[in-house]
């Protein structure tokens, strides 16, 4: 169940959150060190974790959306991970917004859905090849569009999930602008026959930003928690799954709050460890909202100046220090840092947060922010992507615990 936690519980007073706002440059430490994955296109769009060839390291499936492709891309492992990784070109589409890892017709071969928007609107299937041995072959790759997509709306996100509990996985998804909606796509007895899939609208919205999966309630049914951007039902909520058997009934839309600001990409986590799901969402703007229990007005903890404004959260143990702590990207950083994290001290019996720096001043356009311990020296890195000044797709080396000699 979801249950209002008293915020000052957590974060103490509405002034401690907002100690940070005046920090200088001085006063947030070092950059971390930034390794280049790949910055041979242009206008890199998210990066999506997932081991598609089960050696144990998440690989990465990206669109460039000005340069027009969509990537894949397979960690080398933690002996050669700070150099370029291997890359195939899964796909040539126009105005890609999402690309995401998934067996769309569970032959074992790892596929990529991309989504579109633009004039484009359409969502895409990349059909891997069977042979493990031809995955970085662009030629042995095939790209389908999926007829129930085309022409609907701007297509921005995609969550691979078996509604239905049939056909393998099925895909929801997320748009912007007119005609928008949240809603599924039915995976067929045959998936790769994709005129077969059927569209399940669950509800309107305005411009989706996250569609991540999480049971809610507790009922053992996966619900979709969302956050939209634009329109008359901004802010966060979550889709209540009803059920395998009635999946293409209607889906209950639960409010969870920040409706009074324009929210981006969001993250779900126990932040006060009291065993209920926080949202902590990123804005358009100096702040981010952290939504205890994932119920009620929430509550705004501020960016330092030197940050630009709020694009993603990623929530984790940075330091080891047994606290998580929270990692944010930015846009219009121009200047500013585009990548920083947050850590809680205790002062005073306030729980207030200490900016430290992640990118330095390079980069303006910063996306998805993921953790993971690439290097696997025991602490988490971040991985995101950088879409304005060419840095491409970058991991920044967490300094906490160095490896040995």
């Amino acid at each position: 169940m979801i249950f209002l936690m008293p915020l000052a519980v957590v974060f103490g007073a509405l002034p401690a959150l907002l100690q940070g706002a005046e920090l200088q440059r001085a006063d947030i430490g070092e950059a971390w060190v930034r390794h280049t994955i790949d910055a041979s296109s242009r206008g890199a769009d998210g990066v999506r974790l997932a081991d598609v060839n089960g050696d144990g390291h998440p690989d990465i499936a990206t669109p460039w959306e000005e340069g027009g492709v969509v990537r894949a891309y397979l960690n080398p492992g933690p002996e050669h991970v700070a150099g370029p990784w291997l890359a195939v070109t899964v796909g040539t589409v126009s105005d890609a917004e999402d690309a995401v890892f998934v067996d769309v017709d569970a032959d074992g071969a790892i596929d990529v859905v991309s989504c579109c928007e633009g004039a484009t609107k359409r969502m895409w299937v990349h059909w891997a090849p069977k042979d493990a041995a031809e995955y970085l072959n662009a030629d042995a790759w095939e790209t389908a569009v999926l007829p129930a997509s085309q022409g609907a709306a701007k297509w921005m996100f995609c969550l691979p999930i078996s509604a239905d509990a049939k056909n393998g996985v099925d895909l929801v998804a997320g748009a912007k602008g007119e005609g928008a909606q949240v809603g599924w796509f039915e995976a067929p007895e045959h998936p790769r026959d994709l005129a077969d899939w059927t569209w399940h609208p669950i509800c309107p919205v305005g411009w989706v930003m996250s569609l991540v999966a999480r049971d809610m309630d507790g009922n053992g049914r996966i619900d979709v928690v969302v956050s939209d951007r634009k329109g008359p039902g901004r802010g966060c909520f979550w889709l209540e799954c009803p059920g395998p058997a009635r999946a293409s009934s209607p889906w209950i839309r639960r409010r969870i709050g920040a409706a009074d600001k324009e929210v981006m990409f969001l993250a779900l986590a126990d932040l006060d460890r009291d065993r209920v799901i926080d949202v902590l969402v990123a804005t358009c703007g100096p702040e981010l909202v952290y939504l205890p229990g994932g119920n009620g007005p929430g509550r705004a903890i501020a960016l330092p100046k030197v940050a630009g404004t709020g694009k993603s959260v990623a929530v984790g143990d940075v330091d080891l220090d047994g606290q998580l702590d929270v990692v944010f990207s930015c846009e219009h950083a121009e200047g500013r840092s585009g990548v920083m994290w947050l850590s809680r001290t205790t002062v005073n019996g306030d729980v207030p947060w200490r900016a430290h720096d992640v990118s330095g001043p390079e980069g303006a356009k910063f996306d998805l922010v993921q953790l993971h311990d690439l290097d696997t020296d025991g602490d988490p890195d971040v991985i995101t992507c950088e879409e304005r000044e060419g840095l491409g797709i970058v991991w920044y080396e967490n300094p906490t615990r160095q490896p040995g000699p």
